[in-house]
């Protein structure tokens, strides 16, 4: 049990997800390394529909991926993604 704001909880705390490495792959993917060493492989492309994430659709746009205290980026810090998300809806790495 943690206590957090004055709320108990079960368990133990998570750890914040943090990305530590990104790097853009082919076809509007990303590989995307997390502070807990695990990887994932999450394709961006459903995503490219939303009007808050259009301007990736942009080949170029979508390689200037970059990280700004442990959350990818793009147009100086204007689009990102949570790290929860790309952890969750991304693919295990296969080695």
């Amino acid at each position: 049990m943690y206590i957090l704001n004055g709320i108990a909880y079960a368990g133990e705390p998570k750890p914040v997800l943090k990305v530590s490495g990104v790097r853009p792959l082919e076809d509007f993917r990303l590989w995307v390394r997390f502070n807990n060493s695990e990887t994932r492989i999450f394709d961006f492309k459903p995503l490219l529909k939303s009007p808050a994430f259009e301007p990736l659709s942009n080949p170029k746009t979508f390689k200037n991926v970059y990280i700004d205290y442990g959350v990818p980026v793009w147009n100086n810090g204007d689009i990102d993604i949570a790290p929860e998300t790309l952890y969750e809806k991304g693919l295990p790495e296969l080695n």
